[in-house]
């Protein structure tokens, strides 16, 4: 919806508009101009830090992937020697194998928890702290048939145990060869990832950032956070899904700004990933821009305190400042609206030395040049008013002389539908509209022949077409009168009826103006109380009750039950006719349905 604008604007308003602005929008400006630039600053430190962050875990699992790797070869290599290039049998699980499968469980910061060594035979020595399950079992058998291809396997994250015991390991694997490079056996290791959630809830304390390692493939690997489990598909989060999109190959840090679905809301994040070398894995961190930026909010805050005191003070200001200024404007003003309205006897009281008691002095000249020229104009309108209503009463006066039948009937139409129009609460200016036309409405029987308009009998059908072209000719007599141009309706529609039975143009319900219906209704009942050449007046009442028979078919109801109240409240008297016989008042209800209404 529109609002409406207000029609002026308080000069107080504008003056404390002005100061405000002057206080307050350089303030902003500059508050706006430092809030980017801390910001941006703000946003380069959090990046700067989340890489930082991703880069040295990354780094720090990736050496720890290399030591691992090491340690798988030199463990190899050390087994190769002690069995002496031959794993067959009973050999595989040697005390010498045995010793070294236990130095690589017990060495100081060891993550391996369980090894073991397979030979061709697919006899094994193994020890651990922990007891493979069937899903560990099924990933070393995919790292036993790669080392038995003569490959190496990193095998994926995978959740053993639960609750306080649950743990994330991984399988790695290696083939063991002869020195004429002939698989003699292979040598896998469960690898204990908790080391990598320990570092990722290092930096999680101290930098509130969320933290966490994915696979290639957008899989969970390890979190320091309950909320994630190990295997847990993360590609809902655009960040990872940008990483796993490069298909392992991502080579270098990337820091975005992305939403995330928390809930049922989309909150803004701030995160980075920075790949794994050797693994295709990648550590991400991330944190929601609100804690990102609170800095800047808290500054933003701030600004918008500072703003709220420069507005009062501005305010404060311009109230006293203004209020100096305004008081005699105020006056001129209350004057002026007072002469606006029509009081020219009002005049400026200010007694002031500045140009505002030389601009009351002017004023003060000026009304009363202005009360003398609207004092005479007003006489010459009321002049005019009387000699255009005097023109009206002769014109309509004329069309009565001329129907001996209808003498005064223009003026009693005209009484009728004011008081109708009155009773229904029309505006004044729309009752001056009727009472025009409703004195002027009979205006084009001055075209039809007196030999049909003084016939003292009924009217031939064909006399009777002729006389109903008299609301036609009305119309068209008094059409070039701009000033009646708003009346013709009531003149060339008054014998239209709802029903579509009336003339001239057989018009229907709506399409009748409200004008005509009024003075149809004050002619019908004038025509039916007064002597007529095709009929005798009719009793005031009976007629009224006529008219309400016909409310809604030939009559407005809303007009009807106007003219009813106006007749029941006495407001319209005339001078009650005898009463007719029952098939007179049968005769005249009939003429009233078959012919409009009576001419």
């Amino acid at each position: 919806m529109k609002l409406p604008l207000p029609s002026r604007i308080p000069i107080i308003y504008a003056i404390l508009l002005v100061l405000i602005a002057v206080g307050v929008v350089p303030l902003y400006l500059y508050a706006t101009k430092v809030m980017q630039i801390n910001r941006d600053t703000l946003q380069r430190n959090e990046q700067l830090l989340q890489n930082t962050v991703t880069t040295t875990l990354a780094q720090a699992i990736g050496q720890r992937e290399k030591d691992i790797r090491g340690k798988l070869s030199d463990l190899s290599y050390s087994i190769l020697t002690t069995s002496g290039g031959d794993l067959h049998g009973s050999r595989v699980d040697s005390s010498g194998i045995r010793g070294l499968l236990q130095n690589s469980i017990n060495a100081p910061d060891s993550t391996v928890p369980y090894a073991r060594v397979i030979n061709t035979e697919d006899r094994a020595s193994y020890m651990g702290t922990i007891a493979p399950d069937a899903f560990l079992e099924k990933e070393m058998g995919r790292g036993l048939a790669a080392a038995r291809d003569l490959r190496e396997y990193n095998g994926e994250a995978i959740s053993i145990g639960s609750g306080k015991q649950s743990r994330t390991v991984m399988v790695v694997s290696k083939p063991i060869v002869n020195d004429g490079q002939q698989y003699v056996g292979a040598l896998e290791l469960i690898i204990d990832l908790n080391y990598m959630v320990e570092k990722l809830k290092d930096f999680k304390d101290q930098g509130g950032l969320d933290t966490f390692v994915v696979d290639r493939n957008g899989r969970m690997v390890a979190s320091p956070s309950i909320q994630y489990a190990t295997g847990q598909d993360m590609n809902s989060n655009e960040l990872v899904k940008n990483f796993v999109d490069l298909g392992g190959n991502a080579r270098f840090a990337a820091t975005n700004s992305y939403t995330l679905q928390i809930g049922k809301a989309r909150v803004p994040m701030l995160g980075t990933y920075s790949p794994v070398a050797g693994l295709g894995w990648a550590v991400v961190a991330q944190k929601t821009q609100d804690d990102a930026y609170i800095d800047i909010l808290d500054m933003r805050r701030d600004a918008i305190r500072f703003a709220l005191i420069a507005i009062a003070f501005s305010i404060f200001v311009g109230i006293w400042a203004t209020r100096r200024l305004t008081t005699p404007l105020n006056v001129l003003m209350q004057t002026s609206h007072a002469i606006a309205g029509g009081d020219f006897s009002q005049r400026v009281r200010l007694n002031s030395r500045t140009e505002f008691g030389e601009l009351a002095q002017t004023f003060n000249s000026m009304t009363d040049d202005l009360e003398r020229y609207v004092d005479d104009l007003n006489k010459k309108a009321e002049e005019n008013r009387s000699l255009f209503m005097s023109s009206i009463q002769m014109l309509a006066g004329a069309v009565d002389e001329k129907d001996p039948y209808t003498r005064g009937h223009s003026d009693r139409v005209t009484r009728y539908s004011v008081l109708i129009a009155t009773e229904m609460g029309l505006k004044e200016e729309d009752i001056e509209k009727i009472r025009i036309s409703a004195q002027l409405h009979d205006v084009g029987k001055i075209g039809i022949e007196d030999r049909i308009l003084k016939k003292p009998g009924a009217l031939t059908p064909e006399e009777f077409e002729v006389m109903k072209t008299h609301t036609t000719k009305g119309a068209a007599i008094l059409r070039p009168v701009d000033a009646l141009r708003d009346m013709l309706p009531g003149i060339e529609l008054h014998h239209e009826s709802l029903d579509g039975r009336g003339y001239p143009h057989g018009l229907k319900g709506d399409q009748i103006p409200l004008m005509p219906r009024i003075i149809m209704v004050a002619d019908t009942f004038d025509a039916m109380t007064t002597n007529r050449p095709y009929q005798a007046a009719m009793d005031p009442e009976y007629v009224i009750r006529i008219i309400n028979s016909l409310a809604a078919t030939k009559f407005d109801p809303h007009v009807v039950g106007a003219m009813t109240k106006v007749f029941e409240s006495g407001k319209l008297r005339i001078q009650r006719a005898a009463v007719i016989t029952g098939e007179q008042a049968a005769a005249a209800a009939a003429t009233v349905t078959l012919t409009a209404e009576p001419l």
